[in-house]
């Protein structure tokens, strides 16, 4: 059995051969551990999903989840003006004035040479009949992905939020890590949730006062960004997607309450879940921190897993009261100590941490093993090596 069957028979609570593991790397981790610079995963396509089967193949992992759009080919040579570097990392200067910083291990920062230009868009003044169709002269919200890239072919298009015509190149990454894995490993498009665009468009603190200020507001936003997000993901689907993470950060106790989580984001979730499982698809939730006051509430979103599951003290997630609570309806990815095994000095501590996870996951199938979160950028190669071992050893069903 292959990783793509064991993840497929997982997610549909059916017994595969063992416990599937499958954990998503920082972008840090990528940038020191991928054989390319970090400038390279971040705007070089090919780069990346090379750097990705790679590292998938070598910690024999069962899946992959492809966290980045692609990139217009020959995208820094026509942007990029100069690349300096030093202890610290990288910095890109673009022909436009703009800079770019990326250090070695991690996300990179933006500075606009236009300091004046909003960053955000602002909420009092935002008209959802009128202004969705250029939201991405904001930086960080272009075409679904939140992430900055320069002079954009195809960009300006009228109706954007009527008809999405998200430029092909947006997909460039996704067939290219499809290619290169084959059938072997089960290949996960990843994509943002109708809050995750609103926090992003007006920032956080606003986003936050949106809700006191103007809720009806806020829900005929919201209504438009989801009819976006499921174009999107849909799309992802139609290129072969095995299953799509809705990424839904920020949305734990105690940032969010039940109630602003019952009232805006369960109604959109759920029409985003709908549309997947219409279309044949698989979905699950990633949502990082203390969601176990609220798993009832995602699970009304209709979403078919939930990814991170964060343990104490990152969160609160207790996977085995999870399994019993909502072991038939959701199947769950992660739970392991994301710092804590950044911190392991001994195969017996990684080994450990991964046992309990596996012992508690296993029984009924329905458990990926999994960090919580990201694997932290300086988690060592070795850790990471030892855990689809361990799952052959004592994660067999058969």
């Amino acid at each position: 059995m292959n990783g793509r069957e064991r993840i497929a028979l997982t997610m549909q609570h059916q017994t595969p051969d063992r416990v599937p593991v499958m954990c998503q790397l920082s972008m840090g981790h990528y940038s020191l551990n991928g054989g390319y610079r970090p400038h390279e995963i971040w705007y070089e396509t090919e780069a990346f999903a090379d750097a990705t089967v790679k590292l998938a193949r070598q910690y024999r992992f069962d899946g992959i989840l492809v966290v980045l759009p692609g990139r217009p080919s020959g995208y820094l040579d026509k942007n990029l003006l100069s690349l300096q570097e030093d202890d610290n990392g990288q910095t890109l200067t673009w022909r436009n004035g703009d800079r770019t910083f990326f250090p070695w291990d991690d996300m990179p920062h933006h500075y606009p040479a236009d300091t004046n230009k909003p960053q955000r868009a602002d909420f009092v003044t935002f008209d959802p009949d009128s202004d969705f169709d250029h939201i991405d002269d904001y930086l960080g919200h272009t075409w679904n992905v939140l992430y900055h890239m320069q002079d954009i072919p195809e960009k300006k298009n009228p109706g954007l939020f009527t008809n999405c015509p998200v430029p092909e190149y947006s997909w460039r990454l996704f067939d290219c890590v499809k290619a290169e894995a084959g059938d072997e490993l089960s290949i996960h498009g990843s994509f943002y949730s109708p809050l995750t665009h609103f926090f992003e468009l007006f920032g956080y603190e606003n986003a936050l006062i949106g809700f006191l200020s103007n809720p009806a507001k806020v829900h005929s936003i919201l209504e438009r960004l989801t009819d976006h997000v499921i174009i999107y993901g849909l799309a992802l689907l139609k290129r072969g997607a095995d299953a799509l993470d809705l990424s839904s950060a920020f949305v734990a106790a105690p940032f969010l309450s039940r109630k602003l989580y019952t009232e805006f984001v369960v109604p959109y979730e759920k029409r985003v879940t709908e549309a997947v499982k219409a279309a044949g698809g698989i979905v699950y939730t990633h949502t990082c921190g203390r969601i176990g006051d609220r798993l009832d509430l995602m699970e009304a979103t209709g979403t078919q897993g939930i990814d991170t599951l964060d343990p104490p003290p990152l969160g609160n997630g207790d996977l085995a009261l999870a399994k019993r609570d909502f072991g038939e309806q959701l199947f769950f990815k992660g739970n392991m100590n994301s710092v804590a095994i950044l911190d392991y000095k001994t195969k017996q501590e990684v080994i450990a941490e991964a046992t309990n996870r596996i012992q508690i996951g296993k029984p009924g199938a329905g458990y990926i093993l999994s960090t919580a979160c990201s694997v932290a950028p300086r988690v060592e190669p070795w850790k990471l090596e030892l855990l689809t071992p361990l799952a052959e050893e004592i994660g067999r069903y058969t």
